[in-house]
C-alpha cells in the first residue's frame, strides 16, 4: 500500500506552496495522478488543478457526468477550512495514458470523516488529467457513514 497523505492539510508539510501558480507537466500519468491527489489533500486546489485538462470529465458512480469549469468549481470547495479529503493508494496502475488506482478516500466534514473503497480511472494526455472515473458502492459509502457516526459517538462519549 502506498500511504499518500500523512499530514493535516494546510499544515505547511506538504509539496505545495500556496503562492505556486504552475506545474511541469510529468512524463509519467501515474506521477500526474498522485500529483493531483497529493495537491487535493493538501488543500492546494488550485495547484491541483494545474494537473487538469480545462475540459476534464469527471463521472463517480451513478451520479451526473461533470466537466470544465464545474469540475474546477466542485473541488474548490475542498478548499474550505471545515471540509478535507485524503487517500489510501492500494494499487495504481498504467498502461500509457490510462491510469487506474485503487484506493480508499476519506471525506471530512467538520469532525465528521467516512471512508470507502474506490477504483478510480485517468486518462492523461499531454501531462494532464482529461477524465475522472470513480466508481465505488454505495454500500461501502454507507458503512462508512455509520463507521464515521460511531467514532464521533466515540470521541463525544470518551
Amino acid at each position: 500500500m502506498i500511504r499518500v497523505w500523512s499530514r493535516l492539510p494546510g499544515d505547511g508539510a506538504g509539496p505545495y506552496s500556496r503562492d505556486m501558480t504552475t506545474v511541469e507537466p510529468l512524463l509519467d500519468p501515474a506521477d500526474t495522478v498522485r500529483a493531483f491527489i497529493a495537491a487535493l489533500e493538501d488543500r492546494a486546489v488550485d495547484q491541483a488543478l494545474l494537473h487538469v485538462d480545462d475540459r476534464i470529465v469527471w463521472r463517480n458512480t451513478s451520479l451526473p457526468t461533470v466537466r470544465g469549469r464545474v469540475v474546477k468549481w466542485l473541488l474548490r470547495g475542498l478548499n474550505r477550512e471545515r471540509f478535507g479529503f485524503r487517500a489510501d493508494f492500494h494499487h495504481v496502475a498504467a498502461d500509457g495514458a490510462i491510469v487506474l488506482t485503487e484506493r480508499t478516500d476519506y471525506l471530512r466534514f467538520g469532525s465528521f470523516e467516512i471512508d470507502f473503497w474506490v477504483c478510480g480511472t485517468f486518462e492523461v494526455s499531454d501531462g494532464r488529467i482529461t477524465l475522472w472515473h470513480d466508481h465505488f458502492s454505495w454500500g461501502n459509502v454507507l458503512f462508512g457513514v455509520v463507521r464515521g457516526i460511531g467514532r464521533a459517538l466515540y470521541a463525544a462519549v470518551v
